[in-house]
């Protein structure tokens, strides 16, 4: 299966593209988004590079949170790491992938 290759949503750099569901997937049977949102609501999303997609799921991975609070593109931009991330990324060169790194917070206690 070939991927999709266009615009990214987030950073605007052209390259293959995944889904991003604005309501993750897994809370769609989740009582409390059944609930209030409509299955339409439920589906939508925005395609976005994988530099992009793996940034949001890094930057805000509760998925309960994504739903709730993150739920358009204009909330997940303004969320302050994520979108100077974003915007640090659309300058880069598309034909190199750029690793994320843990947050300092969970960097901690490591060794």
């Amino acid at each position: 299966m070939s991927k999709k290759i266009g615009e990214c949503g987030f950073c605007g750099r052209e390259m293959p593209l995944t889904f991003h569901h604005f309501i993750p997937r897994t809370l769609h049977a989740n009582k409390w988004f059944r609930k209030n949102y409509t299955r339409e609501q439920m589906n939508e999303g925005l395609d976005v590079c994988r530099d992009c997609h793996s940034a949001i799921h890094k930057y805000i991975p509760r998925e309960k949170d994504l739903g709730r609070e993150y739920n358009t593109r204009e909330k997940l931009l303004a969320h302050e790491e994520l979108g100077t991330f974003v915007e640090w990324l659309s300058k880069r060169d598309p034909s190199k992938r750029v690793r994320t790194r843990a947050a300092k917070s969970s960097r901690r206690g490591r060794r």
